[in-house]
């Protein structure tokens, strides 16, 4: 593992040489588990992965109450700890001092606030933008980093057959999340990689909904989309599935839905643009009439984090390549009646050629 962080580190320093960066702050929580191997969320507090091109030297700070796990985990050893009532700017102007006029930042992830701290301890600096350069590191996944997503894909996959074998008719949304969650853990997950969707009925044509006290009732769509973190890396699969009998329509959503699922992953492979999986699964969906229910793009990177790059768009012209992970998940939301979505993961591997990280069956299965 040492091997790898330094190879990543080796990438960024390199990339911030030829741009004559003097230092480079580090701040997304994941991207500093990229870089270093300590993973932690430190909410309200500084914590950043600090590269002085300079003198050479990187060093990771951290809350104090971080220090110790920092010091087992953290590839990179120079840890500077900030107890709560220090100035963290202030800690870092004294750590790396005068001098630095030019600063690699990931814009996306500096506040105002922030900014502000940094032109009051480091007059007279310029800035890059460092994250788009980490985003196509973090793009490219290692077969190491890709068998962690596939465990992920396991543990989820555990989880939604033996939740699905706890459900009852008229139990609630809120009742079958819990179901999963509590099996989450118990199969070895850290968590959940995002707020479980369990929707039914109507409101499973909300793409972004969340369960509630409804009742799952029959002859209703049951749409289930969850990930779960494992060792840092998330998985996330979405199946739809029918309580009691599905109705003539209700089979015809579904099974276009699946087709299109698959014309996704028959295009996924090396050398084609982004957009064009994205096209191939919406295409089917517009061939069948209902292209207007389905409004989003059609999968998006899978990693440390549940969404990051590639985005899967119809637009994106972006090449796919070898260690692209993500997924494909097209759908159909009609409102007043219901949705169906599908969800694959997929990793191209170095061969070129798209391999499934999913194993859960797409038939359409009754559920009570």
């Amino acid at each position: 593992m040492s091997e790898q962080y330094q190879t990543r580190l080796n990438g960024l320093v390199q990339y911030l040489k030829e741009r004559q960066v003097d230092m480079a702050i580090v701040n997304s929580p994941k991207n500093v588990f990229y870089y270093t191997g300590f993973n932690s969320e430190p909410y309200e507090r500084f914590m950043a992965l600090v590269i002085d091109l300079r003198n050479e030297t990187n060093y990771l700070f951290v809350p104090a109450l971080d220090q110790e796990d920092a010091e087992k985990s953290s590839y990179v050893k120079r840890i500077i700890p900030i107890s709560d009532e220090s100035n963290p700017y202030k800690v870092l102007k004294d750590t790396i001092g005068e001098g630095v006029t030019s600063i690699g930042l990931e814009t996306k992830n500096v506040s105002l606030f922030q900014q502000e701290q940094l032109n009051y301890f480091f007059s007279s600096f310029s800035y890059q933008n460092v994250g788009e350069f980490i985003s196509g590191q973090r793009m490219r996944k290692s077969p190491e980093e890709c068998k962690k997503v596939q465990n992920a894909v396991l543990v989820i996959e555990k989880v939604l057959s033996e939740g699905i074998k706890n459900f009852k008719k008229g139990m609630t949304e809120l009742e079958l999340t819990a179901e999963f969650e509590y099996l989450m853990r118990k199969f070895g997950a850290e968590g959940p990689a995002f707020p479980t969707t369990v929707l039914s009925g109507a409101k499973s044509s909300l793409p972004h909904g969340s369960p509630d006290g409804k009742n799952i009732n029959n002859g209703e769509f049951l749409l289930i989309d969850m990930g779960v973190i494992v060792d840092g890396y998330c998985s996330d699969i979405t199946r739809t599935f029918v309580i009691g009998e599905e109705t003539v329509e209700q089979r015809r959503i579904f099974e276009i839905v699946r087709e299109a699922t698959s014309e996704g992953v028959i295009a996924a492979k090396a050398g084609v643009l982004a957009g064009s999986v994205d096209i191939a699964a919406r295409n089917v969906i517009k061939a069948n009439g209902y292209g207007q229910y389905y409004n989003n793009r059609v999968g998006h990177g899978l990693g440390m984090e549940v969404h990051e790059e590639p985005s899967i768009h119809e637009k994106n012209e972006l090449t796919l390549e070898p260690g692209f992970l993500f997924t494909i998940e097209p759908g159909i939301y009609i409102p007043g009646f219901g949705g169906v979505r599908i969800e694959e993961n997929i990793y191209i591997g170095e061969d070129g050629e798209a391999k499934v990280l999913t194993t859960f069956p797409t038939e359409l299965i009754r559920l009570g």
